[in-house]
């Protein structure tokens, strides 16, 4: 499973303007709140702050990765956006959040989930890509960031 098949275009925000942690991972949830694949998106924003609760999702420079397991979706979902101002997400290098992609998967898609959680966490650990992430001002532009860095980091045609 690819990082674009999950990503829509329509779940990119490519200028947050959240000033909080919580804030920042409503704002994305939000997005989902028609989603056909979203049987309960308040059910889903527990389950992605009560997996929070657990250890901040900042990963580290300047990025964060919220993600949930919940059967309060049908798929594999994704939502990325691009903060205007960075956040402390409690990250574990200290450093405050600028890019953040949420993930929620069905209970039962745990291979999946964790291979997704890999692929864009190898993803941002390149400074090239979060600088091009960072400096995007559209959604399609962010969108096919994604993509390329994908196919060629990953080899997918």
């Amino acid at each position: 499973m690819r990082i674009c098949d999950i990503l829509r275009k329509d779940k990119i925000i490519p200028s947050m303007k959240s000033k909080f942690k919580n804030d920042a991972i409503n704002e994305l949830i939000d997005l989902f709140k028609d989603d056909e694949r979203v049987k309960d998106v308040e059910s889903m924003r527990e389950a992605v702050h009560d997996r929070e609760k657990i250890m901040s999702t900042g990963v580290g420079k300047g990025f964060a990765i919220p993600h949930a397991k919940s059967n309060a979706v049908t798929d594999i979902i994704a939502g990325f956006g691009k903060l205007d101002d960075p956040v402390d997400f409690h990250s574990l290098d200290g450093q405050p959040v600028r890019l953040v992609f949420l993930l929620v998967g069905k209970e039962n898609l745990v291979g999946p989930h964790i291979k997704l959680l890999s692929r864009i966490s190898r993803m941002m650990n390149k400074e090239e890509f979060r600088d091009s992430l960072a400096n995007a001002k559209s959604v399609d532009e962010i969108y096919n960031l994604f993509e390329t860095e994908e196919k060629q980091y990953f080899e997918i045609s």
